[in-house]
């Protein structure tokens, strides 16, 4: 049988609408705490070090200007 099991005590029963409202907690955050979360979400989804994102490859752009 498997050593892992799960900890009970790290969660809260409540309803589906009340873990839905994730509005109310982010809303009481500052700025750079939801900057930080966000940074944390991006490096998870693209699968990069959190505090080493990677470099935007400037070569493949361009400067042009429009024809009027």
């Amino acid at each position: 049988m498997s050593d892992y099991r799960l900890d009970r005590t790290a969660f809260k029963a409540q309803t589906a609408k009340e873990a839905a409202d994730h509005a109310t907690y982010y809303k009481g955050l500052t700025w750079q705490e939801r900057l930080r979360i966000m940074n944390y979400l991006n490096s998870v989804a693209y699968n990069y070090p959190e505090n080493d994102p990677p470099k935007m490859d400037k070569t493949v752009f361009s400067i042009r200007t429009r024809e009027k």
